[in-house]
Order: structure tokens, then sequence, then C-alpha cells
């Protein structure tokens, strides 16, 4: 599963150095990750399925201006029983590469508010 995405820089995203805050990036990546969902597992999400990040990290490469343009692409990593893990290269789309991030995420039934099993189907959709 591969998903790509552009990312606007806002004006608010810059901190006293004049590039993006580092804690920013989280957001960037949430801001993908949601798109992702909303585009291909609305129907799990809609029948009470969560999936909860557990854990994030990210590597920084080079500093973002609010000139620059920025794509995040998404890619799944690893698939476990409950859990998998989403890659995301963090990069302008002419070579440039700012970050490097991950996230594990676990599926996570509302109804019965306990971590479950990754459902066959999103299992498929992610590659696994």
């Amino acid at each position: 599963m591969k998903l790509s995405t552009e990312i606007e820089v806002r004006f608010a995203d810059l901190d006293a150095y004049g590039h993006v805050n580092n804690a920013v990036f989280f957001t960037y990546l949430e801001t993908a990750r949601v798109k992702l969902f909303r585009e291909r597992f609305t129907e799990m999400m809609q029948r009470g399925l969560l999936f909860l990040v557990v854990e994030a990290s990210c590597r920084y490469r080079k500093s973002i201006a609010l000139t620059d343009r920025v794509h995040i692409d998404i890619s799944t990593e690893d698939l476990g029983r409950s859990s998998f893990t989403l890659g995301y290269l963090i990069h302008d789309g002419c070579g440039k590469e700012f970050a490097e991030a991950r996230t594990v995420m676990v599926c996570f039934d509302q109804g019965r508010g306990k971590t479950i099993s990754l459902p066959d189907d999103f299992r498929e959709a992610l590659g696994g």
C-alpha cells in the first residue's frame, strides 16, 4: 500500500528560526494519515474500528522553509496480529528529503473497548 499527498506549509508552522518546527512534522504525518484512512477505510471506521498511534518517531534530515513544497509518501512497513507500522517519507517531490518517520498503530474496537486483531480486509488493503 502506498499513498502520496502534498501538505501545505503555513506561516504558523514556522518557528523562531524561520523553518517548520520539529513538532509540526508530526502534524503533517497526521494530516497525511487521516487522508489515507478517509480515502480507504471509512467503512471500517463507521463500524467502530479505530486505528490508534501507539508509537511515533521521526528522523529529521533537512529543515522545511515556508516556500518549500512538501510531499508525504506513506507505505506499510510491517503487519502484526493487531498492530501495523506505517513508514513516511517527507520530501519536496524533486529529490530533497526532509525526514523519515514511522508510526506503530493498533486496531481498536470502540464497542468492546479493546485492541483486536487486524481485520482481513484491512490487512489485504495494507498489502499483507
